[in-house]
């Protein structure tokens, strides 16, 4: 299907629907050709995603018919309803649409590291270029960083760790549209989770690093990379905005990915008591690393699962559409 010779057949009625759906009061004649329309876009909506499920035209559509539902059904449901949707439907569907974008930014993140950590841990002068004397580098791997996860209560550290990660995350959806300014956070702290192994590895004691560092950091590293993921996303509509404007285009790509922020609280929550209490903890290493394992698995079954469901049903993650595909959901 040319999808440009089918939005220019329909462009007036999807346009006519627009204007209805967010008209501050409708006449008998009004409310009865939004119902037809609405019906007429759904079906031309269903036909789209056969084709591009991910185009900004779908993404419109999908905002517009959501508005006109919430015209024709009248009032929204309660604050608990409206709580129960948010996370069955509107945030695992935000998740999913970034799920190869997050991946992406995952790896670039994994190389970068990596590539610090093999040049600081295999070159003496990198080392000493990096951290100063040899007393510096030994006062680092055997005092300063593993007394960082535990020289202040756990409560207020994990409090203290969950607002800044939250912030750094915040950041990067919301200036994400610069362009620059998520490659720079990503790289930043690739540069020193990435100096950080070097040194550990430069002293041989590898296993003491990963031991503190991915009970805690393989959830809050992956909130990085979902959070970079989504200001990358919302920078590429501006980009490539498609049929839209690319106001309209960062708009509605905005109003989905806000939901991608407010989840993200919540993950790094978990993620923070994880480094609070887990971290520092007197646990085997094993159920350590079981615990930040199992934290990172319940967040990609959440994303993968209820997330690929909502989002074939028609949610993207926008606050305004989470009752779309909600009676095919808890049915």
């Amino acid at each position: 299907m040319d999808i440009d010779a089918f939005s220019a057949v329909n462009s007036d009625k999807w346009s006519r629907l627009h204007d209805l759906a967010y008209k501050r009061s409708l006449t008998g004649q009004e409310a009865d050709e939004l119902l037809r329309l609405y019906q007429v876009t759904s079906s031309h909506l269903s036909l789209l995603r056969s084709v591009a499920p991910e185009s900004g035209l779908s993404a419109s559509l999908s905002a517009t018919l959501a508005q006109s539902r919430t015209r024709f059904t009248g009032a929204r449901s309660n604050f608990m309803d409206d709580v129960a949707k948010f996370f069955v439907i509107a945030l695992p569907a935000a998740f999913y649409r970034l799920r190869w974008l997050t991946l992406w930014c995952g790896i670039a993140f994994c190389l970068v590291a990596g590539a610090y950590a093999w040049w600081i841990g295999s070159s003496p002068e990198a080392l000493r270029a990096a951290f100063g004397s040899d007393e510096r580098v030994r006062q680092y791997v055997e005092e300063d960083f593993i007394n960082y996860y535990s020289e202040n209560p756990a409560a207020s550290f994990a409090g203290a760790v969950w607002t800044n990660n939250a912030w750094i995350c915040a950041q990067a959806v919301a200036l994400g549209i610069t362009g620059f300014w998520v490659p720079m956070i990503l790289f930043m702290n690739a540069q020193g989770v990435g100096a950080a192994a070097g040194v550990f590895a430069a002293v041989g004691k590898s296993d003491v690093f990963f031991s503190y560092i991915l009970p805690h950091g393989m959830m809050e590293l992956t909130a990085v990379f979902i959070a970079a993921a989504a200001g990358l996303k919302i920078f590429w509509a501006w980009i490539a905005p498609g049929p839209r404007t690319r106001s309209q285009a960062v708009a509605q790509e905005g109003r989905s990915l806000i939901t991608v922020a407010l989840g993200l609280v919540l993950v790094l929550f978990i993620s923070g008591i994880v480094e609070g209490f887990v971290t520092p903890s007197f646990l085997p290493v094993w159920a350590k690393l079981a615990i930040g394992a199992a934290v990172l698995a319940a967040y990609w079954v959440y994303a993968l699962v209820p997330g690929k469901r909502a989002y074939l049903s028609g949610a993207r993650g926008d606050l305004n559409d989470q009752d779309a595909g909600y009676s095919e959901i808890t049915a």
